[in-house]
């Protein structure tokens, strides 16, 4: 599944779900590619160092289905604000991202609201490269070893 205004619109409902609108708020989805939609929040904790990303959760749901991630999105809102904007993945969720290869989409921030990037695109250089096996790109197996 390609990322689309339909996963946008997933991470927002979850997050309203979530956060009353007189708070921050923030949530992610991810696209199976079987197209079902998995969503989730960050675990806050007052100690900073064990909370979590937002995609986290979806992340490892999708893991433990056994089941492929094509695109995800994170998004957040100001507390008492109506404006919502969109996250790139910081560079541990492309980590986790990256088990599923760099055409993963990733939705970023833009001037008109967001825009869709593959892994790849944003992350040109990725480091675990080196590793490949000739592909350019470690592969699920790989990145597994």
């Amino acid at each position: 599944m390609q990322l689309d205004q339909r996963l946008v619109d997933a991470a927002v409902d979850q997050m309203n779900r979530r956060w009353p609108a007189d708070q921050y708020g923030g949530a992610a989805a991810v696209y199976l590619e079987d197209g079902q939609i998995l969503t989730s929040v960050c675990l806050d904790n007052i100690n900073a160092g064990v909370t979590l990303c937002h995609e986290t959760g979806a992340i490892c749901q999708a893991y433990t289905l056994d089941k492929r991630v094509t695109a995800s999105v994170c998004v957040g809102r100001e507390a008492d604000s109506t404006e919502i904007f969109v996250l790139a993945p910081c560079g541990i969720c492309q980590e986790r991202l990256a088990l599923w290869g760099p055409e993963v989409q990733v939705a970023v921030g833009d001037p008109a609201g967001w825009a869709a990037r593959t892994l790849l695109e944003v992350n040109p250089y990725y480091w675990a490269s080196r590793f490949a096996q000739g592909s350019g790109w470690p592969s699920e197996a790989e990145h597994l070893a």
